[in-house]
């Protein structure tokens, strides 16, 4: 027999070694990932699967940077609903590539969106911020309340672009909303939690490969001219959509945003020096795990699919091994711990408002 490339690959490029019978607990993870210490410090944001990133980070002792806090008197129950620790600054959900590239422009000044402020949903005079309309759990008393903490939430972004070391994000969705005026893009759909939809003024972006790949590209762009030495991360939420607007089924809408955003993810890493895929998704949604990572509702991820996921990501970064989690069967009971991180999720994101009673609560459940 011939030789050919195929015979000196390694057992990891095969499906029947690498996947067949190994079980749920795989690692896809290839060579060549970054090595994370600990005085380094790592910055998160994108979709709400971004935020188990950042409880394993600070339980496991490393140094997630927190730029915008809350008062040293706040409780910390408090802070939490009102978006503090969730991620690095409090920008809330950035669901698109697109939300993160205007995000650093707003930062910066280079762009100012025309709609930047919403009636809250409950009237009575207060306004949401359009750009994280969750953030403050009743809304602002006022327009000046609002542009003044808006001012100083944006000077704590430029504070976290510019002092981080490793910047993880997310990629969660590729559906939107926009402005019709200037291409403004939302977190939610404008109506939805704040504003009043208005199909003069705004319409639905569904986001495709070179979108994202381009939006990326510019934001990595600006984000080195700040901060040089800055690496990034990578990854694809594994949660499915809440609910779609392409007029599509649910399912292929989310296999289409998931595929696009893993095309791109996987396109970016390997077009800029600095930047690493990790394969959180895969190890959620892979034929291994069977949907064992799920919850009953198929879309939220079990503590024991976070933990896997997790203690890959150290072992490899940090050489870190976390206990393994305790096994429980496909769509088990979430235990109290699972619960209350679920509820703590379920305040902070804003695509679970599309479908409101799908937890049987008032604000759903969602982690894209």
């Amino acid at each position: 027999m011939s030789d050919h490339p195929y015979r000196s690959l390694p057992d990891s490029a095969y499906w029947r070694r690498a996947v067949a019978g190994q079980g749920p607990a795989i690692d896809p993870l290839g060579g060549g990932f970054l090595t994370l210490g600990r005085e380094e410090k790592v910055a998160t944001a994108g979709s709400c699967f971004a935020q188990h990133i950042a409880r394993y980070l600070k339980r496991s002792g490393f140094a997630f940077l927190v730029t915008e806090t809350a008062h040293p008197i706040v409780p910390a129950d408090a802070a939490e609903r009102h978006g503090y620790g969730m991620f690095s600054a409090r920008y809330g959900n950035i669901y698109t590539a697109r939300q993160l590239l205007q995000l650093f422009d707003r930062a910066y000044g280079a762009f100012v969106p025309a709609e930047d402020i919403w009636d809250a949903a409950g009237g009575g005079g207060r306004v949401v911020d359009p750009f994280r309309p969750t953030i403050e759990p009743q809304g602002y008393a006022g327009e000046a309340e609002l542009r003044a903490d808006r001012a100083h939430h944006l000077a704590k972004v430029r504070e976290m672009f510019e002092t981080l070391d490793i910047f993880i994000f997310t990629l969660g969705l590729t559906e939107g909303w926009e402005s019709v005026e200037d291409g403004a893009v939302f977190p939610i759909c404008p109506g939805v939690s704040g504003g009043r939809f208005d199909p003069a003024r705004h319409r639905f972006r569904n986001f495709r490969v070179g979108e994202v790949t381009a939006d990326m590209a510019a934001f990595i762009a600006r984000l080195r001219g700040v901060n040089p030495g800055a690496r990034i991360i990578l990854t694809v939420s594994p949660v499915p959509l809440v609910a779609t607007a392409s007029g599509n089924h649910v399912l292929a809408a989310t296999t289409y945003s998931k595929s696009v955003l893993r095309a791109a993810a996987q396109e970016i890493a390997e077009d800029h020096d600095g930047v690493f895929y990790f394969p959180s998704y895969e190890m959620i949604m892979g034929a291994p795990a069977a949907a064992r990572y799920f919850a009953e509702d198929l879309r939220n991820v079990t503590e024991e699919g976070v933990s896997h996921v997790m203690s890959v990501f150290l072992r490899h970064a940090a050489g870190v091994d976390l206990p393994a989690p305790p096994a429980g069967p496909a769509f088990e009971t979430p235990d109290a711990t699972l619960a209350a991180a679920r509820e703590w999720v379920q305040v902070m994101c804003d695509e679970a408002l599309l479908d409101p009673g799908a937890d049987g609560g008032d604000r759903g459940d969602e982690t894209a």
